[in-house]
């Protein structure tokens, strides 16, 4: 099995309707707070505007926010962290109306209100410490 080189980007265009599916392995448990880090940029460029973060700090805490005029917004913190060091994962995040619906491993995990369009959104990048599997976009889930 190929993996996707980290950090790995994907240009993309969202609409409602759109899932982004993330399949990969959280890695290398001697990194001190190991993380993993999906970001929805603007522009194909890591300089422009954020408007999905999304940062779970494995075994403590999952962050979300969104960057908007190079200013990071206020975050929303959870507690409640599916993922597992070394075993395997399933990240949908589901492009709704109102927010965006995060998903893994088939369960309803977070959900985060569009502060930004996601029609703006035209680069993914996922990053951190972990070994990716795939990457893609499907369109018309609901």
């Amino acid at each position: 099995m190929s993996f996707l080189t980290v950090p790995y980007k994907l240009p993309v265009s969202l609409s409602v309707g759109s899932c982004v599916i993330i399949k990969g392995t959280p890695v290398d448990s001697s990194v001190n707070e190991p993380q993993l880090q999906v970001d929805f940029y603007t522009e194909m460029n890591e300089e422009s505007e954020i408007a999905f973060h999304l940062r779970v700090h494995l075994g403590r805490r999952v962050v979300m926010n969104s960057r908007e005029f190079g200013i990071w917004m206020l975050e929303e913190n959870l507690h409640y962290v599916p993922f597992e060091d070394g075993k395997p994962f399933d990240l949908r995040i589901y492009v709704c109306r109102n927010e965006y619906e995060v998903k893994v491993n088939g369960e309803y995990i977070y959900a985060f209100v569009h502060r930004i369009p996601p029609s703006y959104v035209k680069m993914i990048q996922v990053c951190r410490d972990v070994s990716l599997d795939s990457v893609l976009v499907s369109n018309g889930w609901r």
